[in-house]
């Protein structure tokens, strides 16, 4: 079976919560962002042009697609 980590677009290696930090895959970044009300980095990946957001919200995820579609 192919590792997990295979299929994550994350670029933050340094993060803990990494698939190539554990075993767990995926799951441990989203229950984080789930908690915190925030979207996972890898999401921002689809939206050009979002590396300096100001932040990780659902709101910022949101603004970023909307500029986006303008």
């Amino acid at each position: 079976m192919e590792h997990l980590s295979t299929f994550c677009s994350c670029a933050n290696l340094a993060c803990p919560l990494h698939p190539t930090k554990h075993d767990k895959g995926c799951a441990p970044c989203i229950q984080k962002n789930l908690r915190l009300k925030e979207m996972p980095n890898c999401f921002f990946n689809l939206v050009e042009g979002t590396e300096d957001r100001a932040g990780d919200s659902f709101e910022d995820f949101a603004n970023s697609v909307l500029r986006k579609q303008n």
